[in-house]
């Protein structure tokens, strides 16, 4: 499956991004206030318009010329989004006029060989309108004129723009496509190493120089009669180690393989143990709501006593509670140690994180777990479950019609998956919990 279409919206700050941002992924996700450079870093919403499904990005200020460091960081955050993006949004404000940071920042994207909108925000008068003409000195053929506060405008931008993305398919439940995992983690944790050993053949490059892998290869795989799509990627290095835009487009498709899979396999190498940036590659993952299984690598290489496996699972799920349910998997990709094994885990995570469950099932399950400990009050008033039902998968997506979705307290929403996790058995995969008021 194609990764879904991405737009991303750029501009100098104050132009308006958020608020387009949040008009178009229709709740409020970005901070909004009237102040340049609320946003520093970009901010992401899958979305679906007209049965198109496509991801935004909003990003940061894009100040071409300054030098202060936070708008460095945020142009280079800018960038980023620039790289990984199909569509550019490039927003400027009607009531300033066309600006010189304007015209560079235009002159840049020319240089990207991106499609770009040029778009006017702020357009809601006719004064404002009158101005439009001022734009046309970029050497444009057409401008946008909008108002992302008031809505005037969006919907007929968004038509031109989702014209040429493919409709949404209707996949999530297609069990036979190919099972999507990619391989990520730092450079040189070994991630080709181990993909070369699934294949038994040198298909990537295994290089012990850090980052050998710059672009996503994909191959397709099968085993025991199920398919596979493997998907190696280049190593995520920190933020300020990436300096090279060669690196920058590594770190730009490695997100991307993330965005494609349905299960990421996390490499983690045995004698480094858990770094800070293993802990943010999978943050990556989990945020994306995909399955994840960790890998640690190089395990021939630690002395090792009846201890030193539930040391090495402990210190993990200690690190990364949010992940506590992803199981763990001890290899050696050069010795070919417990891989094959992972394939086993695969398919078994793969099975949860595509299962549904019927409503009376779930309901009973939520009315068991309801009489064991009971939902608190709230503003003085008992709140109530009415009843719950799972709407989606990739990952499992649970609705619960309640009196007051204000209520549920986080502590309460974590009790409810644990349950699920437990009776229903989804203990290896991330779950979504969608509490609404019952109208």
């Amino acid at each position: 499956m194609k990764a879904k279409p991405i737009i991303a919206i750029v501009g100098r700050p104050n132009v308006g991004k958020s608020t387009l941002f949040n008009r178009i992924a229709g709740k409020q996700k970005a901070i909004v206030i009237d102040e340049p450079g609320a946003t520093r870093d970009r901010n992401y919403m899958d979305c679906v318009f007209r049965d198109k499904t496509f991801t935004v990005i909003d990003t940061g200020g894009f100040e071409p010329a300054s030098e202060e460091k936070i708008l460095v960081q945020m142009r280079e955050q800018t960038n980023l989004a620039i790289e990984e993006a199909d569509v550019i949004i490039f927003l400027m404000d009607a009531k300033d006029g066309l600006t010189p940071s304007d015209i560079e920042i235009a002159k840049q994207l020319r240089n990207k060989g991106k499609n770009v909108f040029y778009v006017a925000n702020k357009a809601d008068g006719d004064r404002h309108k009158e101005m439009l003409t001022d734009f046309y000195r970029l050497g444009i053929d057409e401008i946008y004129p909008i108002s992302a506060q008031h809505g005037i405008g969006v919907d007929e931008l968004l038509s031109v723009i989702i014209s040429d993305f493919p409709r949404t398919a209707d996949d999530k439940d297609n069990k036979s496509a190919l099972i999507k995992i990619a391989i990520v983690g730092k450079p040189n944790v070994g991630k080709s190493s181990l993909v070369n050993k699934i294949l038994g053949k040198e298909r990537s490059i295994a290089n012990p120089t850090p980052g050998t892998t710059r672009d996503a290869i994909d191959t397709a795989v099968k085993i025991h009669g199920k398919d596979y799509l493997l998907i190696d990627t280049a190593g995520i290095r920190r933020k300020n180690k990436i300096s090279r835009t060669l690196e920058k487009y590594s770190v730009v498709q490695a997100l991307k393989s993330i965005n494609r899979c349905d299960i990421a396999l996390i490499l983690i190498d045995a004698e480094e143990g858990l770094t800070d940036q293993d802990t943010k590659i999978i943050g990556l993952a989990y945020e994306r709501g995909k399955a994840c299984i960790i890998v640690i690598n190089k395990w021939d290489k630690i002395e090792k006593d009846n201890s030193t496996v539930g040391k090495f699972v402990e210190d993990i799920k200690d690190k990364v509670k949010f992940l506590d349910f992803a199981p763990i998997i001890f290899v050696s990709a050069v010795t070919g140690q417990r891989a094959p094994k992972i394939f086993d885990l695969i398919n078994e995570v793969y099975n949860q994180y595509t299962k549904r469950v019927g409503t009376s099932q779930l309901n009973d399950m939520v009315e068991k777990s309801v009489r064991k400990n009971p939902l608190p009050r709230y503003q003085n008033k008992q709140m109530h479950i009415y009843y719950a039902a799972q709407t989606d998968i990739k990952p499992p997506t649970f609705v619960f019609f309640v009196s007051n979705s204000k209520g549920i307290h986080f502590s309460y929403e974590r009790y409810l998956a644990n349950q699920i996790r437990e009776e229903l058995g989804f203990d290896s995969v991330p779950l979504k919990l969608i509490f609404r008021k019952k109208r």
